[in-house]
């Protein structure tokens, strides 16, 4: 055993086996027995050897997290979830960025997360190419992908075409007949399958109210706030009679872009068009978005605890649907025609 955990068995009264599970966060264990003995640990200056675990045990104490990019607000959330869950476990965290479309993706993956020692895996809003599932293969790390589906591969996340249904249902029980669509490919590189979900159940659930969907306004906002401004711009520039009396965007930062597209076109949300997006984003709250929240940090932490259960030796089986839920504010109303 590790210098120390002795030590820490002796004040709580608890085997150096149980010591040893709790401080790497194992989930036998119960927080609250996790939660003491760590608080020993910090009291006696224990610092846990990532170098002796791995001796001890064939591990790295080390989990990889591959991000497309690291300033998009899903990611950003969804990476300090994994990193707070690795952190209680005794993990350390290995950030590797493929930099957007502009990055070495092929270098990152033929060398760097062959090269560096990790246990595991979280893939966040990525669809591995054959090529990179080899490459990663050869490591036979568990892995698991935050975002949308990924062939051959666990994922946490919302289930896309539920929550869109939720946002239609919300728009048609205001009267809403006429509806825009925003959604598009992500020039960063998310998952793209999400797109596809999002854009197949917002045409499944207006086709399922007998509501039509018209193809000029099915619009790409590239999953951006700039794309939001662009595409809302585009829309409203068109004859009065003619605009839809809602628009969903299939992001809040789309919706976050079309609400200032309406404000420049001069049209008032939600008394011209009401407007509605998916996520969650803090900055929906203080704009007053009407949004079906996803909890990105949440799923982070569900990412990671099933990583390390896989890696202690734990099935590999299918995980539930994140949770979601519709918020409504100011930004939807019944419309005015």
């Amino acid at each position: 055993m590790p210098m120390g955990i002795q030590e820490i068995a002796t004040v709580t009264g608890l085997s150096k086996s149980t010591v040893s599970r709790a401080l790497r966060g194992m989930p036998t264990v119960a927080d609250a027995t996790i939660d003491q003995v760590r608080r020993v640990a910090d009291e006696l200056g224990y610092v846990p050897s990532s170098a002796a675990a791995g001796l001890a045990t064939g591990r790295q104490r080390a989990v990889g997290v591959v991000v497309p990019v690291i300033d998009r607000w899903f990611y950003v959330r969804a990476l300090g979830g994994v990193d707070a869950e690795l952190r209680r476990a005794g993990y350390d965290l290995v950030l590797y960025n493929l930099g957007g479309p502009g990055g070495d993706r092929g270098r990152a993956f033929r060398r760097s997360m062959l090269r560096h020692r990790v246990d595991g895996l979280v893939l966040l809003s990525l669809v591995l190419d054959e090529t990179e599932r080899a490459e990663l293969e050869l490591t036979r790390h568990p892995m698991i992908v935050i975002g949308g589906p990924a062939p051959g591969l666990r994922n946490v996340g919302v289930d896309d075409l539920a929550v869109t249904e939720t946002a239609i249902g919300h728009l048609a029980g205001l009267g809403h007949r006429e509806v825009a669509y925003l959604g598009g490919q992500d020039e960063d590189g998310m998952n793209v399958a999400v797109p596809y979900l999002r854009r197949d159940g917002f045409a499944d659930a207006m086709h399922a109210r007998g509501l039509d969907v018209r193809e000029d306004r099915l619009l790409d906002g590239r999953f951006s706030f700039a794309g939001g401004v662009a595409a809302g711009a585009h829309l409203f520039d068109r004859d009065p009679a003619d605009r839809p009396t809602a628009v969903f965007c299939a992001s809040d930062e789309m919706a976050l872009g079309v609400l200032l597209a309406a404000s420049r076109a001069g049209l008032s949300v939600p008394g011209d068009v009401s407007v509605m997006g998916i996520d969650g984003h803090e900055y929906g709250a203080v704009v007053g978005l009407t949004t079906v929240a996803q909890d990105p940090e949440a799923q982070g932490r569900a990412a990671a605890r099933a990583v390390l259960a896989e890696v202690d030796g734990g099935s590999a089986g299918p995980l539930p649907a994140a949770p979601a839920e519709l918020v409504v504010r100011t930004s939807t109303a019944a419309p005015r025609r």
